[in-house]
């Protein structure tokens, strides 16, 4: 697949991020600063792909104001077609995040009640399936509900599909379709949602529980330690290097996603996508944009620092 064209579905929103610039120190109030921009799990990962080559087209929900017309720019200026249902009467989604002086998220507020009622709707369109059919692979957020999930896993059905599960309380509207993707990126809370066990199960615990539900490839990330991607064979893990400089850490895992999506279309191996997708990962968290900057000579340096891939010996029964 020379120039794969993916169709995203999910979410394409404002993204406000306020970081301080003293320790956090609850129910005070913090100096810091507050930057805000266009981001959403399928959107960002959607942005990394066509950095890295792919082509790209959009499907969202969005208000007629203001912060509406704000998400359309973005997704022109990315080069991306943009196929996103607009309410008038309606506001556009919206994600804000707190983060401390690290950029770690210390809490964060969506309002996205527009994708709750119109995404599952929208979904049975004729001009969905057309799209659907026109597009090389599928790329969803769990910020579509799970009627709307399951419809689009119906759609696609004989076409690569991967899921992002943007949260612990949304991962598990992916639970139904397991089957039907061809990898879900999660970190180890969302993992644990989706599995049905505890949050501070081990990994391997997590990645034996998940295959048992039918999942043919994850990866999942946790913080600054290993992130593992396993499938029905095996699991490798990828130990990051620290970053050489902390801006933010949101986006990092949409980074990941985007970048392993397109490795995967070309058929790299597991490893090589792994890899890649950290090196992603790692470019996201050292910019305070929403995407990192994915040209050739910037991820060749930092694949330089990536270390590679080990199998994880998979857990005794």
């Amino acid at each position: 697949m020379t120039v794969p064209k993916i169709l995203a579905v999910g979410g394409a929103h404002i993204d406000r991020r306020g970081q301080m610039t003293s320790p956090f120190i609850p129910g005070a109030s913090i100096p810091g600063t507050m930057r805000e921009d266009v981001g959403g799990g399928a959107f960002n990962a959607l942005r990394s792909a066509v950095r890295l080559g792919a082509r790209g087209a959009m499907l969202s929900m969005r208000g007629g104001d203001g912060a509406g017309e704000t998400v359309a720019r973005a997704i022109a200026e990315a080069g991306i077609e943009d196929l996103s249902a607009v309410f008038l009467d309606r506001s556009t989604p919206s994600y804000t995040a707190l983060l401390d002086a690290a950029g770690d998220v210390i809490a964060a507020l969506a309002d996205m009640q527009l994708y709750e009622i119109a995404f599952a709707k929208q979904l049975r369109r004729a001009k969905v399936r057309e799209e659907v059919a026109a597009g090389d692979a599928i790329l969803c957020d769990a910020n579509v509900p799970a009627a709307g999930l399951e419809k689009l896993a119906s759609l696609a059905a004989g076409k690569p599909l991967f899921a992002i599960a943007i949260s612990p309380a949304k991962a598990v509207r992916l639970a139904g379709m397991l089957q039907a993707l061809t990898c879900l990126y999660m970190n180890s809370r969302e993992a644990a949602a989706i599995a049905g066990v505890d949050s501070g199960a081990p990994i391997a615990d997590l990645v034996e529980a998940l295959r048992g539900l039918g999942l043919g490839r994850g990866v999942i990330t946790h913080g600054d330690r290993p992130v593992t991607a396993f499938d029905a064979s095996q699991t490798i893990v990828v130990t990051p290097p620290p970053p050489r400089r902390v801006a933010d850490v949101t986006g990092a895992g949409d980074a990941l996603a985007g970048a392993m999506t397109v490795a995967i279309l070309h058929d790299r191996p597991m490893d090589v996508a792994l890899r890649e997708g950290v090196a992603a990962a790692l470019l996201a968290i050292e910019t305070p944009d929403a995407v990192p900057d994915l040209s050739q000579p910037a991820l060749r340096d930092m694949l330089a620092l990536v270390p590679e891939a080990v199998e994880m010996p998979r857990s005794k029964p």
